[in-house]
């Protein structure tokens, strides 16, 4: 797409996570692979890949919940220079990837979480995401968080707000590796000006 441009910025991939709903992993946690097979559904092995996906409480407003709709949570990505930043508010020593369920996490692109929906980020091997949008704070992390840190889960919202990363799904697919390099394609940066009044 012509309207897509490279934004000159470029980041590295510092972990790749997998989360199997397989009964061996309680609660959102992820764990570490060195590779990643990627495929049309999401990451191979990962509980939340699937072309589809039932509909959840982030888009009530939009469906019944249970609707099946396309799946744009497919990959969760989060940046380290944002969690470390959140691991300051928190006043605790570090925060993991894998405790808030991310499947990639990547450092050297800044202000991650406010990358424009249908930005591509297109990898060294050729594998290309789409940002879908801002990845919403909620209670899995915290409870996460909690196991390691008593008392600072229940701050994680309020502390993650803007800097909890962004949901992808996939445009190509190919493998990922830790430490590729990764570059950020954007659309125009345009505000709406259109006459909204959220309800």
């Amino acid at each position: 797409m012509a309207i897509l441009k490279d934004s000159g910025i470029s980041g590295r991939v510092t972990g790749l996570l997998v989360h199997k709903d397989d009964g061996s992993t309680s609660g959102i946690a992820t764990s570490q692979r060195s590779s990643i097979r990627v495929t049309y559904a999401g990451f191979e092995g990962e509980s939340h890949s699937g072309l589809t996906r039932a509909s959840c409480v982030r888009v009530k407003r939009q469906y019944p919940i249970g609707t099946s709709i396309r799946n744009t949570r497919q990959i969760t990505i989060v940046s380290d220079e944002e969690l470390a930043e959140i691991a300051t508010r928190l006043e605790i020593a570090a925060l993991e990837p894998g405790w808030l369920g991310a499947n990639l996490s990547i450092s050297g692109i800044p202000e991650l979480t406010t990358l424009p929906p249908s930005s591509r980020l297109i990898f060294a091997g050729g594998v290309s995401l789409v940002v879908d949008m801002e990845n919403e704070p909620c209670d899995g992390p915290a409870n996460e968080i909690e196991k390691h840190y008593p008392g600072k889960g229940r701050l994680f919202v309020k502390h993650a707000l803007g800097h909890r990363g962004v949901t992808a799904w996939v445009e190509r697919e190919g493998v990922l590796e830790s430490g590729d390099t990764v570059e950020v394609h954007m659309p125009p940066l345009r505000q709406y000006r259109g006459p909204v009044q959220f309800t």
